[in-house]
């Protein structure tokens, strides 16, 4: 039985028991209706992993003939996984969001070890997305189609948090399987009260649920009977808790998972500095349930209505001004790194350490916020507001719902992992944030500037492309709006691609050999002959010098 409060001891060992995946990790926050500016729903998503390519994924609408079948193939990994019915229509997705506005996230948590393989699955968690955004046209029925599938083919993946949103509803599903001997899966989903936001980081977040309120949550029949028969709850009811007793808080799960979650609530949200020494993985526990006890709580209600750009910017968090800031400690250099290469534990003389975890990642593939707004037809409603690389880093573009093509630049196919290509914006994205680790605390300011002029220019804009769709969709039909929306989508993805690869240029140029180019009136200076100027010489910070002295001694002194 865990005391009250951890000693730190305890603190150890549950810290070397930790099986998160978390070097995969993605983070999730979830934008009700009554909590956004303009009454719009949103869903952010961050696709954080070694091993995975930023492009877009497209699936158009497609009919299909009686008895077809569709491989379903692992998302993670490529391996095949069996095949399914097709129905005799599926729907158009674009990323992670339908032709309908329904769009879905995901972060995996892992939970049970001896719940995370099932013989002769067929869904693992990607699978179960995409399937069911060809499906499905509303948050209820994704939740209904979710539940069936893994019901009739088998859950092949470990516990997973979903973000579901159609124009009206926003949900948090988790789901986790039943292991080996029965197919299927155990899950609660929880509708996310108007005027409130939730978020989600790899750590299981829902715990005591109602069990009669279907318009508010649903859940499996046996989510409660089926943890009796393993022999891991023996409590009533009403006092089980689905993330307590599936997937139990540790210090792994508070420290690299839900610090996460309070980062994003503590940029919108008063009230969060209560739960600081969580986040820090200082979990303190009930003597009689072993439950948690200091845990943030499910959603928050935040201090204004957000706009899609304040949501953005919940993505965009190193820790800044926080006790886990990344920027100001010996790690992050004199530069104010707010990246730890390598993993997120190591270990000296036998004892083990952790860098911290932010939102803002270097390996992040893709990120989005999406965007639902039921006042406008679907085609034009729904915006996957889509970036690659580093969230802190990204251009958040606008790809509408309706679109039936993806540009060039976000194209799958155009490059991957091992192939370099000039016009996939993964990889000009990523000669921008990884030349900035070289000079991170100056690049960052010419990056924040480009970037913001462009979300800025996307913020003004946008409202007058939707008129025009309105009009193109009233006077000529759905097609020709798509048709129009499938082109300023493309051109400016298109366009912030090649804005960004003229940024790299002229880092290259102004940050070259480690010395600073002289600028004057937007340009690089010249003399009077046309050539550059002696460039700036910037000194490292003092305290800077003073750990290279703490380490070598006199070893640098100049003697005179």
């Amino acid at each position: 039985m865990r005391k009250a409060t951890l000693t730190t001891g305890i603190l150890a060992i549950v810290f070397l028991l930790t099986n998160y995946q978390i070097s995969n990790g993605c983070t999730n926050f979830l934008v009700t209706r009554g909590a956004s500016v303009d009454g719009s729903t949103m869903v952010t998503y961050a696709a954080d992993s070694h091993s995975l390519y930023g492009e877009l994924y497209f699936q158009p609408a497609q009919d299909h003939p009686e008895g077809a079948m569709r491989d379903i193939y692992e998302w993670d990994t490529g391996k095949y996984l069996g095949q399914i019915p097709e129905p005799r229509r599926t729907y158009s997705v674009v990323g992670n969001m339908n032709e309908f506005q329904l769009a879905i996230g995901e972060t995996t948590y892992g939970g049970r070890e001896e719940l995370s393989s099932q013989e002769g699955a067929i869904m693992d968690y990607g699978s179960l997305i995409y399937v069911t955004l060809q499906r499905a046209k509303t948050a209820r029925e994704a939740i209904q189609v979710m539940a069936d599938l893994v019901e009739k083919y088998g859950y092949y993946s470990s516990g997973e948090s979903f973000s579901i949103a159609d124009p009206n509803e926003v949900w948090i599903m988790e789901l986790i399987g039943k292991g080996e001997g029965e197919k299927g899966a155990v899950w609660v989903a929880m509708k996310i009260p108007d005027g409130y936001i939730s978020g989600h980081a790899n750590q299981a977040r829902i715990t005591t649920f109602p069990k009669n309120d279907p318009e508010n949550c649903l859940y499996s029949p046996d989510v409660i009977s089926f943890a009796r028969e393993k022999g891991w709850y023996e409590g009533s009811d009403a006092e089980f808790s689905f993330s307590d007793v599936y997937a139990p808080v540790d210090f792994g799960g508070a420290r690299f998972c839900e610090a996460r979650v309070w980062a994003g609530f503590n940029k919108v949200a008063s009230g969060m500095e209560q739960y600081v020494d969580y986040a820090k993985g200082l979990i303190k526990y009930d003597n009689s349930t072993n439950y948690a006890t200091n845990r943030m709580p499910l959603w928050v209600k935040p201090n204004k209505k957000l706009s899609v750009r304040d949501v953005q910017n919940m993505m965009r968090d190193h820790y800044q001004g926080t006790e886990l800031d990344m920027t100001q400690d010996v790690g992050a250099g004199p530069f104010a790194l707010p990246y730890r290469f390598g993993k997120l534990t190591w270990e000296v003389d036998s004892v083990k350490y952790c860098n911290e975890r932010p939102i803002s990642t270097r390996q992040t593939g893709f990120s989005f916020v999406s965007q639902s707004r039921n006042w406008l037809p679907d085609p034009i409603g729904g915006i996957l507001w889509f970036g690659v690389d580093d969230t802190y880093n990204t251009v958040y573009v606008p790809m509408y719902c309706g679109i039936t093509e993806i540009p060039e630049c976000f194209a799958e196919g155009n490059g991957d992992l091992l192939t370099y290509s000039p016009t996939s914006a993964f990889w000009t994205f990523n000669k921008v944030s990884n030349f900035a680790y070289l000079r991170y605390s100056d690049m960052i300011k010419d990056i924040q500037k480009v970037q913001q002029k462009l979300e800025e220019n996307f913020e003004k804009f946008v409202p007058l492309v939707d008129e025009a769709a309105q009009d193109i969709y009233t006077q000529n039909g759905p097609e020709r709006a798509r048709d129009f929306l499938s082109f300023y989508s493309g051109n400016e993805a298109t366009h912030v691609t090649s804005h960004w690869e003229k940024l790299w240029q002229y880092l290259l140029i102004k940050y070259l050999d480690g010395n600073i180019k002289k600028e004057k009136d937007g340009q690089f200076e010249r003399t009077e002959t046309g050539m550059p100027p002696y460039p700036i010489f910037p000194e490292y910070p003092e305290w800077w010098y003073r750990v290279i002295i703490d380490h070598t001694g006199d070893h640098f002194k100049v003697i005179e």
